[in-house]
């Protein structure tokens, strides 16, 4: 079995598997290092950790007879530095905020701040460059409940000159000021975060899902949260109960998500997976999803963000993940203003999210907001209800609701005007959908440029356990029912080679659309 090192720390490494299968692999391998039995996992992207810094080990798999094998040379480390020698109690109770970020302060470069096994119970601790933060097998740095104990990041700040501004936090696209996040990296770089532990917001033991909407002194902090850093690595952590979006890189560039498992209960408000947000180059590999909102959200901001800080998010690699019971499996948008371009989305598994890929904005995005190259391929879906929406007309934010979002009839195009424009999605298995297969409303002023859909197969979950839906969040669209392609303000659309088994239709409904190419579209209705 063939396999790339896909990243090296400084005590664990990540590898991915080289094959066709998606996530995991039928059968089981092996993993030696230096001859000693590490790992035994069918998953495609696995962390080996317990290595030892500044070495170099003899990393094998074994599959079914077959040996692969290749040297890997570990990271530097300067120091080891144990937080309970620096007064940290780990007893779960105990405020051990103070004695923690004294470690990160004394920290040398290329050092590692580490977590022995206990429950550190703290408010926010803010990260420094050229560092590791290692939470071995049984740590937990779990969130205080008081948000009164938090730190709030303003959200902008005037420079002293009064000719610029000072950016240090994000809600849901707009700088307000909000309270920092249980992990903090302001301006940092060369970070690494690695488990097998657990960064546990804490918030179902605290208020911050109660009245989630309301703003009670400052907005939610996420569980991490990276703001203007760069190469940034999170490698097999757990993230859970988060008080807002889980983990959230904003204006960050170069980072990278390895084996990650983050979690919060369904029915908790905005506690998006991860929310990559004005960020360049953003890897995620390996990672499982389960979430109360989208698992994945790609952002570049509101109007304010994208006019006067303008960076788009480009350059996303989306690749052996699971992504499971959340709103969107994927999604792009609706807080992309300054534009998302060039997203690859691989060898996932999407499994009982509402929809699968989705694309959502509106107007008032601004033309900026170009979302552009977005490829899915190679995907597994099952009980997704809507496995493809695409929506211009998003009914978010305070003017949501309001005629200029949601008037379905053809306005000026302006300075305000969003664009979608290349969607690819192809070799896809779609089983148990629901309300439709595709749903995508471009605006009748800017049509969605292309949508192309290849070697896709969707089957309907039987009609006597399915329930109409509305697949796109905007006014005055009925739910849908075991509908196969709803296509409407698209320049063009290619549905090649395309089976739907069990739907309510037999057709495609294509309104305005100006360009299409179908090539052996079939429908299966036993």
């Amino acid at each position: 079995m063939n396999f790339d090192v896909v990243a090296v720390f400084n005590r664990s490494i990540t590898i991915e598997m080289k094959n066709d299968d998606i996530f995991e692999m039928a059968d089981s391998y092996e993993i030696f290092v230096d001859g000693e039995k590490k790992l035994e996992s069918n998953k495609n992207v696995v962390s080996i950790y317990g290595l030892l810094p500044d070495t170099t080990v003899n990393l094998e798999v074994k599959y079914k007879g077959e040996v692969s094998s290749t040297k890997v040379k570990m990271g530097t480390e300067s120091v080891l530095l144990n937080v309970k020698k620096f007064g940290a109690s780990g007893d779960g109770k105990t405020d051990d905020t103070a004695k923690i970020q004294a470690a990160i302060l004394s920290c040398p470069p290329d050092g590692t701040v580490y977590f022995p096994k206990g429950t550190y119970y703290v408010t926010p601790l803010f990260l420094k460059s050229r560092m590791t933060l290692w939470l071995d097998e049984g740590a937990t740095i779990l969130g205080n409940t008081d948000r009164n104990n938090y730190p709030m990041l303003p959200g902008m700040t005037m420079s002293t000159n009064e000719k610029g501004e000072y950016n240090l936090s994000s809600w849901e696209g707009n700088p307000l000021t909000s309270y920092a996040s249980l992990i903090t990296g302001i301006e940092v770089s060369d970070v690494d975060i690695i488990g097998p532990g657990v960064l546990d917001g804490n918030a179902e033991n605290s208020d911050w899902w109660v009245n989630a909407k309301v703003k009670r002194g400052a907005w939610r902090p996420n569980t991490v949260y990276f703001c203007k850093c760069r190469n940034m690595r999170m490698q097999n952590v757990t993230v859970q109960n988060s008080p807002s979006w889980t983990v959230h890189p904003y204006y960050s560039d170069n980072v990278e998500f390895y084996n990650l498992h983050i979690s919060n209960p369904d029915n908790s408000p905005n506690t998006d997976g991860l929310d990559p947000e004005s960020c360049n180059n953003v890897k995620v590999l390996g990672t499982v999803i389960s979430v109360g909102d989208d698992c994945m959200a790609i952002k570049s901001g509101k109007y304010y963000m994208a006019l006067n800080h303008y960076k788009p998010t480009e350059h996303v690699t989306i690749r052996n993940c699971k992504l499971e019971r959340g709103h969107g499996s994927v999604t792009v948008g609706s807080e992309a203003a300054g534009g998302v371009i060039d997203v690859k989305v691989t060898k996932c598994i999407f499994d009982g999210t509402d929809r699968g890929l989705r694309i959502k904005t509106r107007r008032g995005r601004g033309q900026r907001s170009v979302l552009d190259q977005i490829l899915f391929e190679n995907i597994k879906m099952d009980g997704v209800y809507m496995p493809f929406t695409v929506n211009m007309f998003y009914f978010c934010d305070p003017d949501g609701h309001s005629d200029y979002v949601q008037n379905q009839k053809e306005m000026p195009v302006d300075e305000m005007t969003p664009v979608i424009g290349s969607i690819t999605a192809r070799n896809m298995v779609c089983t148990n959908a629901q309300a439709c297969m595709i749903c995508a409303y471009g605006l009748p002023e800017m049509p969605i440029k292309k949508l192309e859909f290849t070697d896709i197969k969707v089957s309907y979950l039987d009609s006597s356990k399915r329930k109409p839906m509305v697949p796109v969040m905007m006014d005055n669209f009925d739910p849908m029912d075991g509908r196969s392609i709803y296509a409407r303000n698209i320049d063009e659309l290619v549905l090649n080679n395309i089976q739907v088994k069990g739907s309510t239709d037999s057709a495609p409904e294509l309104i305005n659309v100006a360009s299409r190419h179908i090539d052996n579209l079939e429908y299966i209705n036993e």
